[in-house]
């Protein structure tokens, strides 16, 4: 993170725990969140030195009181930040994220506060939990897989994805950089010529 603002990354999106990863081994999930509550709790008094906001993104209901308790004093600790922003995905999914806006629009709507005719994607972007973000520009998949993991589906409709085969916890600024690199190469037309 910290990297990514020196090298002047304004928006980080970073896929701490899935929708998905509640199938996991009850220990396994135990583990990280515990891992969890522990980052949190450290990072705390990291987050207020440095000149980043911190945010957080995904369904927070299924998550323990004193994990949503140190999500919440993050961001309020970061809010005046006017650096770099740093979303942190927990228990997030691309496809509950659109059914949660879809639900929020339709919800509108049967109030009469939008007609359903004036939903267009603009208005759908701004029910994202970024909204109000730019879309990424570049998304990473570290670990060898090649597939985007139900991660920023509505968002990642341009974005450039870089697949690598080096596992999260290696992941160094030297493969930001390969990363970046590789990014640079490519020919972004969004649809046109």
């Amino acid at each position: 993170t910290k990297y990514c603002e020196k090298i002047g990354i304004h928006y980080l999106t970073v896929y701490a725990f899935s929708t998905e990863n509640w199938k996991r081994p009850q220990d396994e999930v135990d583990a990280i969140m515990n891992l969890l509550r522990d980052y949190l709790k450290e990072s705390l008094a990291d987050f207020t030195k440095e000149n980043i906001r911190t945010c957080f993104i995904g369904d927070f209901v299924p998550l323990a009181p004193d994990i949503r308790e140190l999500m919440a004093e993050a961001e309020r600790l970061t809010a005046h930040k006017t650096g770099m922003t740093l979303n942190i995905a927990i228990n997030y999914g691309g496809r509950t994220e659109i059914v949660h806006a879809v639900q929020a629009l339709a919800a509108d709507a049967a109030a009469g506060k939008i007609r359903p005719d004036g939903i267009d994607e603009k208005l759908l972007s701004s029910r994202m939990y970024t909204a109000g973000q730019p879309d990424p520009d570049l998304i990473l998949r570290p670990s060898g897989e090649y597939r985007t993991s139900n991660f920023l589906l509505w968002q990642s409709a341009y974005s450039e994805y870089v697949f690598m085969n080096v596992l999260w916890p290696d992941f160094s600024p030297g493969d930001l950089d390969q990363a970046i690199e590789e990014y640079h190469r490519r020919n972004r037309r969004f649809g046109g010529v």
